[in-house]
């Protein structure tokens, strides 16, 4: 057991209660502002994105290359930034592809001026953040209503796997690489998720149907998939955080780490079921 892994056991009930107050006043500030950029949709949606993906390639830098290399790749790690916002930019106002081009340029950019593979992979997972949910909102028709199931998914196997886990307990999901997850919290986040995005889609008037309920549970599963890679990368750095911007969780990375694979799947299966032109419609309508 490692030493963090000692406090964490160690922390107080009073002290995990305070934990849990901060991570929710945080939450109740970042939510609504997410929601209200989501409802404008347009520039509100696409440039808070690139904020939070240029944020995300920041962070990884810091956690994957952290030591004394960093200062000479500041080149790279300013390429990776900048490409990564407007990866989000371009897939809202000129569409997916357009937004992945670039986002394969910036890779390629980082990948010849820092010759790292942890930085080029990380310039592609800001992408996979930057470009779904500019793409998907930009559709007129459905592209709100997509936007907040995705979200509503996310953020309730989040909090439904929180509660879960400190509620039940039991066996751990995957102690090596998250010591604190555990099979009822992944399982009760997954039922949350679900049933949170059925709900939203059914008050946005999108019929049910057993395609969009086996997708909603491929995207919960996603969601924990990239909450436990994002704990894989911090652990293999020995990193607990990946900054201390946000209170209560972290960093960017450590708030959008499951909205990243969520994303990423929604976008690539929104796009082979309903087309560039109507990837919002190919996530909802089955």
């Amino acid at each position: 057991m490692s030493e963090q892994d000692g406090r964490d056991r160690a922390a107080s009930p009073a002290q995990r209660n305070a934990d849990l107050g901060v991570r929710i006043a945080s939450s109740a500030v970042l939510l609504p502002l997410a929601l209200a950029c989501a409802w404008f949709g347009s520039w509100p949606t696409y440039g808070l994105v690139a904020i939070g993906a240029t944020l995300v390639f920041c962070e990884w830098a810091l956690v994957v290359d952290c030591s004394r290399t960093l200062v000479p790749r500041t080149p790279a790690v300013v390429t990776g930034a900048v490409f990564a916002g407007l990866a989000g930019l371009i897939a809202g106002s000129a569409g997916a592809a357009a937004g992945c081009a670039v986002a394969l340029a910036g890779a390629l950019g980082v990948a010849l001026l820092s010759r790292s593979a942890w930085l080029t992979a990380g310039s592609l997972y800001a992408a996979a953040l930057a470009i779904p949910m500019p793409a998907i909102r930009a559709d007129a028709e459905f592209g709100l209503a997509a936007l907040i199931v995705l979200l509503v998914v996310v953020w309730a196997t989040d909090s439904f796997a929180f509660f879960a886990g400190r509620s039940l307990g039991g066996p751990k999901l995957w102690p090596r690489i998250s010591p604190k997850k555990t099979w009822s919290g992944s399982i009760g986040g997954l039922i949350g998720g679900v049933a949170s995005g059925l709900v939203a889609a059914s008050l946005f008037g999108v019929p049910l149907s057993l395609g969009l309920a086996m997708l909603l549970v491929a995207l919960s599963l996603a969601s924990q998939a990239g909450d436990l890679f994002e704990s894989a990368v911090k652990r293999r750095f020995a990193k607990k955080d990946s900054s201390g911007i946000i209170p209560g969780h972290g960093g960017m990375m450590d708030r959008v780490d499951g909205l990243v694979f969520a994303g990423a799947l929604a976008l690539f299966v929104g796009w082979l079921h309903g087309g560039g032109d109507a990837i919002a419609a190919g996530v909802l309508i089955w």
